[in-house]
């Protein structure tokens, strides 16, 4: 999925707050409509994933104090070009936009940053960095989800729907293409509790990962991008996961035992992760 164009939204509006509500006030309007938009709350939305990532975007922006106030320059100099933009006849809004465009190019030529590409350095320092509330936050929501829920859960086999993660890395690449173990693990832990990750002991830019839940696994293959200098590719090693249709595979506590079985079975499976990811790069 391709970056938000941050710099293009109103993330207060989308928040239903104003640009000086306080951070407490911010993480709660992102409670409310996160638990709303959640997919696990709404299974017939093929949006709903999308906007419980964009809103854990819009989060994080407004929760760390160098990026939030890089982005509130922006919005106040778009809102004011807006207004005096509006006040302008057609002919004197022309003049106006070359010399706004020109002014633009001299401000980059002269080495000054304009607003814009100040905040944009934010978005992707917050990429690299991660946000320690945002993921709180997220977390909070996951708990209040699961209070919500029903004692029967659906069903899953992590272990039968591992996902292969590439990015570009050389062979003698030290620094791995700019990834580690930790990263992937902030990167993916946001969509949902991760059963097993593992990096290639051989193999540069190569990892393999398993969710502990189906819509998890499902969230990071449509949505991770990783670094945008060397993105993330997430693929399916057998294939999407099929839609469940007829008889429902809920588990029922008559079920126990056989879940504790395959729970063993996961944690053997697991053990030879790498063994089988050190067999696919040999193939490769």
């Amino acid at each position: 999925m391709a970056d938000l164009k941050i710099e293009d939204m109103d993330l207060y509006e989308i928040l239903n707050i104003d640009i000086n509500s306080s951070a407490t006030e911010i993480k709660k309007a992102y409670r409310k409509q996160a638990l709303q938009c959640h997919p696990d709350k709404n299974p017939d939305d093929p949006n709903a994933a999308k906007k419980f990532h964009e809103l854990s975007k819009i989060l994080e922006i407004l929760t760390d104090t160098s990026a939030k106030a890089a982005y509130d320059r922006v919005l106040k100099a778009k809102k004011e070009a807006a207004l005096r933009h509006k006040e302008l006849d057609s002919k004197r809004r022309k003049l106006k936009e070359d010399l706004e465009f020109r002014e633009k190019q001299a401000q980059g030529s002269a080495g000054h940053k304009t607003a814009d590409q100040i905040l944009k350095e934010e978005i992707e320092r917050l990429r690299k960095e991660g946000s320690k509330q945002v993921e709180e936050e997220i977390e909070i929501v996951k708990r209040e989800l699961k209070k919500e829920q029903n004692k029967n859960t659906e069903y899953w086999d992590g272990s039968k729907h591992r996902i292969k993660i590439k990015w570009t890395a050389d062979k003698n690449d030290s620094t791995n293409g700019g990834y580690t173990q930790e990263m992937l693990q902030r990167f993916l832990s946001k969509y949902g509790d991760i059963q097993a990750l593992v990096m290639s002991p051989k193999k540069n830019g190569s990892a393999l990962v398993e969710f502990t839940e189906k819509k998890a696994a499902e969230m990071a293959v449509d949505f991770e991008v990783g670094l945008s200098a060397n993105p993330l590719k997430l693929e399916w090693i057998n294939g999407p996961p099929q839609k469940n249709h007829g008889r429902s595979s809920l588990i029922k506590d008559s079920d126990f035992e056989s879940v504790t079985l395959t729970k063993l079975r996961q944690a053997e499976e697991r053990k030879r992760l790498i063994a089988q990811m050190m067999a696919e790069d040999e193939e490769t």
